[in-house]
């Protein structure tokens, strides 16, 4: 009798599992997600970057220093499973300009409105100087260890400032001061004192780790070796009083972060054999888009050997381009205009809305929902390709937008 019992519950739990099986999703292939670390990578390597994962997903509390005012409490709030942020995400940035010079009201609190706070703080608001606001969407962050480990020379030539070749194209890199953490590698070339930014909208960050220290202080209030000038200190001139004594991160930390972004794969191809994929790859250099959206680079050597002289695909050119009247934000960065924007790059954008919801969200604020959308705001030195695009049969542009939800 017992054993006739024992034996029909392990069949009914069978059963059970096996139709559970069946209702329950398909795992993700490697082709759906964004997470995963870059081929060869040593086992000590893959540890480091498993710890830094670790770093970016950790919440931070009032115990381990968050703001007291901050805008989230973790890195991946904003990129959720590494790719692009959502709009409930957005941070804001304010400034001043008088008389053609713009000042970031760095002792106002500036450049980036924390509107969160702790309990017994209360969140910052806009200073009365400021006269001019951005909003930004956080960026995908794989693939950035390919970025970091290209030269100087790679991008810049790619620049034609002055549209020397007359394909109406006049890219320039962005120089900007170095941090004063910053270290030059045999990639970086200084101008006047200054360096190529390649990271963030308007490439306003030379390296992983300006971005890094830039975001644990201005999205969650945490103070690193790197900057221990606390936010709240700097808007109200009082002690924060919240018990954790800066900096609230160490250089361990912050390495662990770079690290890990760093070590990200980059985002994978799909489809890439569908003859509407190929056709819009075809049409997609044939109108000239790859003008910007430069599709190959290689690599310098680097310190990870992982990364050295490795081919990728990150369909950007790194460099600042006139977007037009459409895509002005009134707020200047670096050497870059109000108008101009790094090319963005294209990997990973057909996997955008898997991180937002289900939904898209794209260009620097999340305003468009498709690519055609996007497509649509692009002016200035882009006008002639977007004319390009919309002289195209219906067919073609569709062939186009096939070819871009497969990178």
């Amino acid at each position: 009798m017992k054993k006739t019992i024992l034996l029909g519950s392990i069949t009914f739990f069978l059963v059970v599992l096996i139709s559970c099986e069946k209702m329950l999703p398909p795992a993700p292939t490697d082709e759906e997600i964004l997470a995963g670390t870059i081929p060869g990578l040593s086992q000590q390597q893959e540890i480091e970057h498993l710890i830094g994962d670790a770093a970016f997903g950790e919440i931070f509390g009032p115990e381990q220093g968050l703001g007291p005012i901050f805008v989230q409490t973790s890195c991946s709030n904003c990129h959720v499973g590494n790719g692009k942020g959502h709009p409930s995400t957005m941070v804001n940035r304010f400034a001043k300009i008088e008389n053609g010079q713009i000042d970031y009201l760095l002792n106002h609190g500036g450049p980036q409105l924390q509107e969160r706070a702790i309990p017994g703080y209360s969140p910052e608001a806009f200073p009365g100087q400021a006269n001019v606001f951005t909003k930004r969407l956080a960026p995908a962050v794989m693939g950035l260890g390919y970025i970091a480990a290209l030269s100087d020379a790679s991008i810049l030539a790619n620049a034609d400032s002055s549209d020397v070749d007359g394909d109406g194209i006049s890219g320039r890199a962005n120089y900007v001061s170095p941090t004063n953490f910053f270290t030059p590698q045999t990639i970086h070339t200084a101008n006047n004192g200054k360096y190529i930014g390649r990271f963030g909208k308007k490439a306003e960050k030379v390296t992983i780790q300006d971005q890094v220290v830039f975001a644990l202080k201005q999205d969650i209030g945490i103070t690193s070796d790197f900057d221990t000038e606390d936010l709240y200190n700097i808007q109200s001139g009082i002690n924060t009083g919240d018990h954790v004594p800066d900096p609230e991160v160490s250089s361990n930390f912050v390495h662990s972060l770079v690290f890990y972004m760093r070590s990200l794969k980059t985002p994978p191809r799909r489809n890439i054999d569908d003859a509407d994929v190929v056709a819009g790859q075809n049409l997609f250099e044939g109108i000239g888009c790859t003008s910007c959206h430069k599709s190959t680079f290689v690599t310098s050597e680097s310190d990870i050997s992982a990364l050295s002289n490795q081919t990728f695909h990150p369909y950007s050119d790194f460099l600042l381009h006139d977007m037009g009247e459409l895509l002005d934000d009134s707020y200047p960065e670096g050497s870059a205009n109000s108008n101009e924007w790094r090319t963005p790059p294209l990997w990973g954008i057909g996997l955008a809305k898997d991180s937002q919801g289900g939904n898209m969200f794209l260009l620097h604020d999340g305003r468009a929902s498709t690519f055609e959308s996007v497509i649509s705001y692009h002016g200035g030195e882009a006008s002639s390709r977007r004319a390009a695009f919309y002289a195209l049969s219906e067919q073609q542009k569709a062939q186009i937008i096939k070819f871009l939800e497969s990178l």
